[in-house]
């Protein structure tokens, strides 16, 4: 395939001294479907193209600035886990193209985010701090502390919206609104639990916990298959064990693009307001944590190896 893509040129993240291409966009020989946030979505032959960027976004925001190597990242760690769990539940994969696209199988999406919670933290915390004890439909126990292990996986799905916060929804508004039947829900409901508790399993072998991640799922001829994205920096809260502590936030070693929130509000970031230039030093640490979420679940490098630091200790590095 011929590399048509939009580059700029940066520091490069992992060697500071020397230059790297980040890409904006792809422009592809395919007919272009949408460009989303993050990925560019083209389809070629009956199937679908999935381009990563090294865009960034948050709070509804697509940034400016990039995050070079970032698509790289995303898309070799999407590869790695549709492989894994493509014997648990059938997901859209067929190949890779190169190290930023990937071909996968068209289906039907189904207008949900179904958001696994192994641990309770962000949105459901902030609801459960207020009072509220079920979520979804789901009924938590009472003495719960931020960031707690919940007794078992729960399932908290949202409405998917294009633009905008998803809407919390649970089974009884899914099947009345007509977004799937009642035996579709039971089949994805069984199939988020089993792949969260695959994807825990190996975090934990290599000391991270996969606090909650958001799925997607679809329909094409052959039945109900996962789409978009696993656990990634972008889609799934990644910690590391070495420095859990319930009670307390976990932002400063994760992997995941909680840091990169946290420091858009450090600086006092209103939605969809502008921003100044992003520092050198916070686009290197997103970088590596996007990298490390990649390369410490597939065991190519120790969480060790990982260089990350807290946001108090890197804005105070001047």
């Amino acid at each position: 395939m011929e590399r048509l893509y939009i580059v700029e040129a940066y520091r490069d993240p992992f060697c500071p001294n020397s230059i790297a291409e980040a890409v904006r966009m792809s422009n592809l020989q395919y007919k272009l479907i949408r460009r989303g946030k993050v990925k560019d979505l083209y389809e070629k032959d009956g199937s679908l193209i999935l381009f990563h960027s090294d865009r960034i976004s948050a709070f509804d925001n697509v940034f400016k600035q990039l995050i070079p190597y970032k698509g790289i990242y995303l898309n070799l760690l999407s590869a790695y886990w549709f492989e894994k769990t493509k014997s648990i539940f059938p997901n859209h994969f067929i190949e890779l193209i190169d190290d930023r696209t990937m071909r996968v199988i068209k289906a039907e999406r189904i207008d949900i985010e179904w958001i696994v919670r192994g641990y309770i933290y962000g949105s459901a915390w902030r609801a459960y701090s207020k009072g509220k004890r079920i979520i979804s439909g789901v009924k938590l126990p009472s003495g719960l502390i931020m960031g707690e292990k919940l007794p078992d996986p729960i399932l908290t799905p949202t409405l998917k919206v294009d633009r905008g916060h998803d809407v919390e929804i649970d089974k009884n508004y899914a099947i009345d609104k007509g977004l799937l039947t009642r035996e579709e829900w039971s089949e994805i409901e069984e199939a988020c639990i089993k792949l969260y508790n695959f994807y825990s399993s190996v975090a934990d072998k290599v000391e991270l916990i996969i606090a909650d991640v958001k799925l997607e799922f679809g329909r094409c001829k052959d039945g109900l298959i996962q789409i978009d994205e696993p656990p990634t920096h972008d889609s799934a809260r990644i910690w590391c064990k070495k420095y859990y502590r319930p009670g307390c936030s976990q932002e400063d070693h994760c992997l995941d693009k909680e840091f990169f929130r946290s420091y858009l509000r450090y600086i006092g970031f209103k939605e969809n307001s502008e921003i100044q230039k992003i520092p050198f030093k916070v686009i290197a640490q997103v970088a590596w944590r996007v990298r490390g979420a990649y390369e410490v679940l597939s065991s190519k490098r120790s969480i060790n190896e990982i260089p990350l630091l807290g946001l108090k200790e890197l804005m105070e590095d001047e």
